[in-house]
């Protein structure tokens, strides 16, 4: 039992000269990875324009149903997003919400993401649901938010402009293979460590 009692003084003493790990929230606050998942966000495009076309791919591939979704049809007097529609109803429950990413990974626009937010207490669930109004990125602004860091940049010879270009959307850029253009192998051999270790196995 003493020998616990010195464990234990002898844990403290070789902290005692250490800085605290813990910061004065709210008035200091960490720095968070790159790749935090926090509070979604929904992006626009430089001309203002919202990536949200109204797909549902974010919603079926959400294993947490945290995701409801109405799409609406663009029309020539009212263009809200490039496609042919739009999500009308855009809303995230966060009770729900388990931060796993794959809603992000699914949409083929960039239009979501999740965020360094993470400012997300309540008092009251209602107030935990967000709605598009909430999500979307202000007028004027427009960013692809943290696809800088998840997405893998596109090799130089499958760099391809895309219509943005054309003043229609931004002035990002795709991979040729993202659009259905590309000639680079999809398989790619592996590199073999050891010879001998990394041999097929498998005689015929």
């Amino acid at each position: 039992m003493s020998f616990d009692i010195v464990k234990g003084m002898a844990t403290t003493l070789k902290n005692i000269g250490r800085k605290p790990t813990t910061v004065s929230y709210p008035e200091e606050e960490r720095q968070l990875p790159a790749r935090f998942r926090g509070r979604h966000v929904l992006h626009r495009y430089d001309n203002g324009m919202e990536r949200c076309v109204g797909c549902y791919l974010c919603a079926g591939a959400c294993p947490a149903d945290a995701i409801y979704i109405e799409a609406d049809e663009n029309t020539d007097e009212q263009r809200v997003s490039p496609g042919e529609r739009y999500a009308r109803v855009f809303d995230v429950n966060m009770l729900r919400c388990i931060f796993c990413g794959y809603c992000q990974a699914a949409c083929p626009t960039g239009a979501i993401t999740l965020e360094q937010k993470y400012e997300l207490a309540s008092y009251y669930p209602e107030d935990l649901v967000y709605h598009k109004e909430q999500l979307l990125e202000s007028k004027g602004e427009s960013t692809i938010g943290s696809n800088n860091v998840w997405a893998e940049p596109a090799p130089e010879q499958a760099a391809q402009p895309i219509p943005q270009e054309s003043h229609v959307f931004d002035g990002s850029r795709a991979s040729s293979a993202a659009v259905g253009l590309g000639n680079i192998e999809v398989e790619r051999p592996n590199l073999l460590v050891n010879e001998e270790q990394d041999e097929d196995r498998r005689k015929l």
